[in-house]
């Protein structure tokens, strides 16, 4: 698993045993340090901190034999491990897209969406009703983050193909607004010579001003027109110094003035007919993509006519070949290239479009949102804003239509001015290869929604924890919200949020009651059985849907001389009722692991003798008090 930080994971049942390899993506900045501090293996591409580096650190004693064995082993522990599935070196991907699988997703998706608001029970939707869908996210399937979060999926629903498959009304579309942050990938919109979708990517050793005797070393056929170059490899390559031709037609299917995009780790320059309408070779600009490696999005336009075909060809030269200063940049070998296009239209044209629309329309939804352009690990926002012109899109379109649902896709909070108009308002996230069609099972209510916030949505972003400590100053990070981070810091403060941690409606209702605690004697000291505090609630649907309620447990700590939070979520349960069903819930946590905190003076953990509050709440606001008794103030590490 990635840790999101540059680090990667890999654990292994090994013998019976479980056992771990840490790889470093990028983050490797010494030799002994690494070694020392556990670092298995250094990557990508060749090792700049290793090789003669380490044999000179152990044999000056920075680094013991033993410990540079413990690496070695761990590595042999993967090979080991690897060795016996006989997948040989080189072997190409395979698929696992079995139905099992997609199904699987698809309720993942599903599950995964949060009801934040439905005033007059304005979802489920009607099938059998027409539906207008409008906004930036409904075409587009925003199935993940971006950079080392992003993966390349089999397939994807987009939220448009999710609700037209399930309804049994008309469906219209209006785009609304775009939110691209760069201009849309215009490989997908090519075709090669022999009609695929797509171009072909020719590889050259020498410039493309070399004369007719230039020779493609390796042709390829892609279809997405974004690459990062670290992984090709071919021997026909003489040095990191190369170029790559990139051709295929473009049809437009309306005509109008369009913009084309350039963004590159080397350079590179787009033609249409011949005419270079983007040059991205000269005083280039530093930008953001790419981890901060790639030139700006150079931009040029070119009018075009529907129906005409039109030859394009993106030039491309490797990262040597750039003039930008990069010292200080993490390398990433031969570079990489980004190439797009879109039809100017003006903004003010789109939202009118699809305001004029909502006007008349039976039942409306917004898609909007973020996706990989805007959320990516490579990158932090400097904001919470949707995309410019959403929130004028939502805002515009609920005056004229305030049962319009609005339907939001990010992974992070979002700013929402427009929230107290909005009646019915759902959190999707980015729900993978199925996100279009768990999205539609919500909205037509053949899933009713059960999940809830798993993080604190302020209302802007100076409300946040951490917004007085955001950044570095002059390389030193202070993570000043100390323990009062998300929802523990909310409730400090009495900072209102937009929506909390832990909120989330249902199509259905529910009841909790009879909460009863029960423990265990205290132990003259801690045992690896523990203490166990069990709370037993009875929970009834009292709707007339099936659904899921999750009941969560909250304990509150007495007042004492250290500062803690209001309380702390310690247990949930998810638990699935026909409508009129009850269940009774239990909730285990174990006492020690419920009541302490971590004494910097001592160096240990602290359960501190005292009465612990307990709540427990779920759908609703009701609440429901129970309490336990610490008897005596004791002492723990763990080991």
């Amino acid at each position: 698993m990635s840790t999101g930080d540059g680090f990667i994971l890999l654990t292994l049942c090994v013998s019976g045993g479980l056992h771990w390899v840490l790889i470093c993506r990028f983050g490797t900045y010494s030799t002994s340090d690494a070694i020392v501090a556990g670092l298995d293996i250094e990557m990508p591409g060749k090792t700049r901190w290793r090789g003669e580096a380490l044999a000179h650190a152990v044999s000056s004693n920075k680094v013991a034999q033993y410990q540079l064995d413990e690496r070695v082993r761990n590595i042999l522990n993967l090979v080991n491990w690897v060795e016996p599935l006989g997948i040989p070196e080189g072997a190409p991907e395979k698929a696992l897209n079995r139905p099992e699988d997609q199904a699987l997703m698809r309720r993942a998706a599903a599950e995964s969406v949060v009801l934040l608001k439905n005033e007059g029970d304005i979802l489920p939707l009607k099938k059998d009703g027409s539906l207008l869908v409008i906004g930036p996210n409904a075409k587009i399937a925003a199935y993940c983050g971006g950079g080392s979060a992003s993966l390349a999926p089999y397939y994807t629903v987009t939220p448009f193909d999710g609700v037209s498959a399930k309804s049994k009304g008309e469906v219209k579309y209006s785009q609304g607004v775009y939110s691209h942050k760069d201009l849309p990938l215009l490989g997908p919109l090519l075709k090669t010579a022999d009609g695929k979708p797509g171009f072909t990517f020719k590889v050259y050793n020498e410039h493309p001003n070399s004369g007719e005797d230039r020779q493609a070393v390796d042709e390829l056929h892609l279809l997405e027109s974004s690459g990062f170059l670290m992984d090709y490899v071919n021997p026909k390559v003489k040095s990191m110094t190369y170029y790559v031709d990139m051709e295929g037609t473009f049809t437009p299917e309306e005509s109008g003035v369009y913009n084309f995009g350039v963004t590159v780790v080397g350079t590179g320059q787009l033609l249409i007919d011949g005419e270079v309408v983007v040059d991205n070779t000269k005083n280039q600009k530093q930008g953001s993509a790419f981890f901060g490696t790639a030139t700006i999005e150079e931009i040029g336009t070119k009018e075009l006519k529907a129906g005409q075909t039109y030859k394009v060809l993106f030039q491309f030269g490797s990262a040597p070949t750039s003039d930008l200063d990069t010292r200080g940049i993490v390398a990433f070998g031969p570079g990489g290239f980004r190439f797009g296009a879109s039809r100017q239209v003006g903004q003010e044209e789109l939202i009118a479009n699809a305001v004029e629309q909502a006007k008349t329309a039976e039942q409306v939804v917004i898609f909007a949102g973020l996706t990989l352009e805007w959320e990516t690990e490579g990158h932090d926002r400097e904001h919470m804003d949707l995309p410019p012109g959403s929130d004028e899109l939502i805002s515009r379109v609920l005056e004229v239509n305030p049962n319009a649902v609005v339907m939001i896709q990010s992974g992070t909070p979002v700013t929402m001015p427009w929230a107290d108009n909005a009646k019915a308002l759902v959190q999707a996230w980015f729900g993978g290869n199925e996100c279009g069609s768990g999205i539609a099972d919500v909205l037509y209510g053949d899933v009713n929604p059960s999940a809830k916030l798993p993080i604190t949505f302020p209302r802007r972003l100076q409300d946040n924890p951490s917004y007085l400590n955001f950044r570095s100053e002059r390389g030193r990070v202070l993570y000043g919200e100390d323990i009062y981070v998300g929802y523990r810091y909310f409730e400090k403060s009495d900072v209102a949020p937009g929506f909390a941690f832990g909120h989330g409606l249902s199509y259905t209702s529910f009841s909790r009651s009879d909460l009863r605690i029960d423990t265990v004697p205290e132990q003259t000291k801690y045992t690896e059985s523990g203490e166990p505090v069990t709370a037993s609630v009875t929970v009834s649907n009292t709707g007339s849907v099936a659904g899921a309620e999750i009941v969560q447990l909250w304990i509150v700590p007495p007042k004492t001389d250290v500062g803690r939070p209001v309380r702390e979520l310690k247990a949930f349960q998810k638990v699935f009722l026909q409508p009129g069903e009850t269940k009774t819930v239990q909730l285990v946590v174990e006492k020690k692991l419920a009541t302490s905190w971590w004494d910097e003076e001592r160096e240990q953990w602290i359960s501190e003798k005292g009465t612990y509050q307990v709540l427990v709440t779920g759908t609703g606001a009701e609440e429901l008090h129970g309490e336990f008794e610490v008897g005596k103030t004791r002492f723990w590490l763990g080991l």
